[in-house]
């Protein structure tokens, strides 16, 4: 398995992973992990707790590379920016054809690996496997209608000469509801831009593998899952077969002590409204200021994740402070804000377990940015949703959640994105006070 830089994709395969152990015990997987160094420490307890705890998972460190400078500017940048993912794989492909030569020529005859699993921005991997005669699986955390789209998109791309972001109206993509253009994935508006090559060129290449794997299941996305394996969405070429493999959802046992299962223990059944925005979900301080306000005006418990705003927020010039430094959660919030809502409110910053605490009988509704492994969480788990989509294949997983199958409840933001007091607070009643959240 080939997961592209980043906890979050890591931690998706290894999932898929431990699961592949759990049916099968027999089998051996090695995890081929290609990090920058400045993204090495955030997972390499993580590589640990995985090693001693599933022995036939093995990790193995490919060599690191270096980005040209044009992309290599702020080491940061690396987690924000999936188009030097791209680049990296490319870069790391010939140390990916060297460790797997090994492999394969070291190996006793059943231990020889028989197929590489690539994380979706890591799919110019699938070279090297086929120099290697290996059969590529990708795989996609995302669910079926994206999956849709990515197929889709090279049909797309020959029926007109604009960028999505140009375009006005509805784009017509088979087994999915009709979506705004601007609605398509983020990173795809502009195909003028360097990750819309990228996106263009991986969407070729999930047709030509051997097989997909999706982290969904087919009662949740029939109609999507049928056009593709009716070809519909690959119309000038074979489609791989799809093989749904969710709800994936990791454990949460080893921080089972938190504060925060604490502090819902000590909350009524199904009272409290959790909110978390992803590992990427930041918004400016007068966006924060909003939702405080909302939650203030709505009266309801709730859970909430706060994430500093960006750099180049307001904030920071009117503290005198750099972004590094930690103001603490109390000065971005409305003053007063938190001794007002202490009786019902618990604020974390950055982080928390998520699911665990979805899973708690305390939380009765999740107000989250769409992502789809927090949308399999919150399914797994039985609760409902009040979405934001904030970035990726956010806003297409809406049009299907929300208009076509009618499972979440969804924000109405202005043209920016902003959304206002009274519209949140208004959601936020309706799915944790109304009929219609019971619905």
């Amino acid at each position: 398995m080939y997961p592209s830089p980043g906890r979050g994709h890591l931690m998706s395969l290894v999932e898929l992973a431990q699961s592949l152990l759990r049916r099968h015990p027999s089998l051996a997987i090695t995890v081929l992990i290609s990090s920058p160094p400045h993204l090495l420490p955030s997972i390499i307890p993580y590589l640990s707790s995985v090693s001693s705890a599933t022995p036939s998972i093995a990790f193995r460190h490919l060599p690191s590379v270096s980005l040209p400078p044009s992309l290599s500017s702020a080491p940061t940048a690396f987690s924000d920016d999936p188009a030097m993912y791209f680049e990296y794989a490319r870069l790391n492909n010939p140390n990916l054809y060297h460790d797997l030569s090994e492999l394969l020529s070291d190996s006793q005859p059943s231990q020889k690996p028989k197929a590489l699993v690539v994380d979706f921005f890591y799919s110019v991997a699938a070279e090297v496997a086929a120099a290697l005669r290996l059969p590529t699986y990708y795989f996609l955390p995302a669910g079926a209608n994206p999956l849709a789209a990515f197929l889709y998109l090279p049909t797309l791309h020959k029926l007109t000469t604009s960028s999505f972001k140009d375009l006005d109206g509805n784009v017509d993509i088979p087994g999915v509801p009709p979506i705004p253009a601007k609605h398509m994935p983020s990173r795809m508006l502009d195909r003028s831009s360097r990750i819309y090559g990228h996106f263009l060129e991986t969407s070729t290449r999930l047709a030509e593998s051997a097989g997909l794997i999706s982290n969904t299941f087919e009662a949740l996305e029939p109609r999507a899952l049928k056009a593709i394996s009716e070809g519909l969405c690959v119309p000038d070429g074979r489609t791989p077969p799809v093989y749904c493999i969710g709800p994936l959802v990791a454990a949460d046992d080893h921080i089972s002590k938190h504060e925060c299962l604490i502090w819902l223990d000590s909350q009524p059944s199904q009272s409290v409204l959790f909110m978390s925005f992803g590992s990427m979900g930041v918004f400016s301080s007068k966006q924060l200021r909003e939702i405080a306000h909302a939650l203030e005006k709505s009266g309801v418990r709730f859970l909430w994740v706060v994430r500093y705003p960006p750099p180049h927020d307001e904030m920071w010039r009117n503290l005198a402070i750099k972004p590094e430094d930690d103001p603490g959660i109390d000065e971005i919030l409305p003053s007063g804000f938190t001794e007002r809502t202490k009786d019902r409110g618990l604020l974390l910053k950055s982080w928390a377990p998520q699911v665990a605490v979805l899973s708690h009988d305390s939380v009765g509704g999740f107000l989250s940015h769409c992502g789809w492994n927090s949308v399999m969480e919150a399914v797994f788990a039985g609760v409902p949703m009040i979405v934001w989509p904030l970035y990726a294949e956010q806003k297409l997983n809406r049009a299907y959640l929300a208009w076509d199958l009618k499972l979440v409840l969804a924000v109405a933001e202005s043209e920016g994105g902003f959304v206002t007091t009274d519209e949140l607070a208004e959601r936020v009643s309706e799915l944790m006070l109304s009929e219609k959240g019971r619905e």
